[in-house]
């Protein structure tokens, strides 16, 4: 009989099941519940977008890509990244990837050898610290506080580097808290790696979505382009979270290891979605907009409706998700949304399933209509006044 103890990796057996998947595991076997979970915008994919999948199709063009991404498609992301974010990229410096999550994945092992540290602020999306470990480097936790706007510390940001610091992590706009960070702040962080070889993994898969200011890349900055990989994609900002559309943007020295990494376990993105991506990213600044604008008016009534009820909330200027404080109900972040899903079939996550900060705090998402954001909020509401 196998013995699966000496079959399995250590590694892999030592990761943590993710907090987010544990939570929605939860309402499966649920009826009639409201959710505020999922990262992912409740519009269809725009209209054009799709059309140009469909004729894409239509022409037989269902064969591999070269391992990079269609020549055109990496043309235009190129195109944009300067169009919108002033990032000075040829087409050969980005790699089209599987959704975004591949192109963390690649930039983190493109990089991270046993033993090295990774620092990653928290709160964070889940996927960091596992690739990390995977890899075989040491994460290096550095929690970021609601006093700061969960922005990275500079002073706190110096204690935690040492000599086997070898990437920063920066997830701004952030998931979960809404947090930006401007380029005055990026300028300190940059100030402390300019003379090292630390590398600074940009995920910027939310930087469509601000509001009030446009997003600054810490690539933009002095002599960062040189050691910043920048992780981002298309299922946010176009809602084509379905698709699987990510890039990368990097320097040609790092850019060719990722790509070799990419060819070895990947072949090449779908096909179909290219095609609708370079439509996309060709013609689809205003879809960005008229999404972005509601939004950001579902935004203000979520944190106004918050006010009323009395529940502290960080406004956010970032993404699609608020993280309102309730630590003052006596209850762990788990128990709180344990209870409201059990007692008033309303879901939301916990802030630990982002990070061991993420106590007293939960997730809210707003990529949900204002009638299903109202519906939500009334039980709340109704849950809290029980407490």
């Amino acid at each position: 009989m196998i013995d699966y103890e000496k079959v399995l990796s250590p590694v892999a057996t030592g990761l943590k099941p993710s907090g987010i998947r544990k939570f929605f595991d939860l309402l499966d076997s649920m009826h009639d519940v409201v959710g505020l979970t999922v990262g992912q915008p409740d519009f269809v994919t725009p209209w054009h977008i799709r059309e140009a999948a469909i004729e894409s199709l239509q022409a037989g063009k269902t064969y591999y890509t070269s391992n990079a991404g269609i020549p055109q498609l990496r043309e235009e992301i190129a195109k944009y990244l300067d169009r919108r974010f002033d990032l000075k990229y040829s087409g050969d410096e980005v790699l089209v990837t599987v959704g975004g999550s591949e192109a963390i994945d690649l930039a983190i092992r493109a990089c991270v050898t046993p033993g090295d540290e990774v620092i990653i602020p928290t709160p964070c999306f889940v996927c960091y610290e596992p690739i990390v470990r995977l890899a075989g480097g040491i994460p290096v936790i550095l929690e970021t506080r609601y006093e700061d706007k969960f922005k990275v510390n500079p002073e706190m940001l110096k204690k935690a580097i040492t000599q086997k610091t070898k990437m920063i992590v920066l997830a701004y706009p952030n998931n979960p808290t809404g947090a930006i960070m401007t380029k005055e702040e990026l300028e300190d962080i940059a100030a402390l790696v300019r003379d090292t070889n630390i590398v600074i993994l940009s995920d910027e898969i939310y930087a469509e979505l601000t509001f009030g200011r446009r997003h600054v890349s810490i690539a933009t900055l002095p002599d960062m382009r040189e050691r910043t990989i920048i992780a981002s994609g298309f299922s946010k900002a176009y809602a084509m979270t379905g698709w699987r559309m990510g890039y990368i943007a990097a320097p040609c020295e790092i850019f060719a290891q990722i790509l070799k990494i990419h060819q070895y376990c990947i072949m090449c993105a779908p096909t179909t979605s290219q095609f609708a991506a370079i439509e996309a990213v060709k013609n689809g600044d205003e879809d960005i907009e008229r999404m972005k604008e509601e939004y950001d008016r579902r935004r203000r009534y979520l944190l106004k409706n918050f006010a009323d009820m009395g529940i502290e909330c960080f406004e956010p200027e970032g993404a699609f998700y608020a993280y309102p404080n309730i630590g003052k109900f006596g209850l762990s972040s788990e128990e709180f949304c344990q209870r409201l899903l059990n007692e008033k079939r309303c879901a939301i996550v916990p802030g630990t399933a982002f990070g061991d900060d993420g106590e007293g705090f939960a997730r809210i998402s707003y990529a949900y209509s204002i009638k299903h954001i109202d519906q939500a909020l009334e039980r709340i509401e109704a849950f809290i006044k029980t407490l």
